[in-house]
């Protein structure tokens, strides 16, 4: 694998997970008492705790994704 092959694939993994927090970010704050009510019921969960674990799992996401994908394309892009 050449380097620009490693940075491209970085490139087009860091793109399409910060795609998948925004989208996920924005059904959270647009339908978010919809989406509780349903992750409520189905896992015996107060709305409180669901819109907790809700902000737990965004920050993790954006974490990770800048961890694994983000800085791997920086560091090649510097190189």
């Amino acid at each position: 694998m050449t380097q620009e092959f490693l940075t491209t694939i970085f490139g087009w993994m860091t793109v399409l997970n910060l795609a998948f927090l925004l989208f996920t970010t924005l059904m959270i704050v647009v339908l978010q008492d919809w989406i509780a009510g349903i992750h409520g019921r189905m896992f015996q969960m107060e709305r409180a705790d669901v819109k907790r674990a809700y902000f737990r799992y965004l920050a993790n996401y954006k974490i990770l994704t800048t961890i694994f994908c983000l800085m791997p394309w920086v560091a090649l892009k510097l190189t």
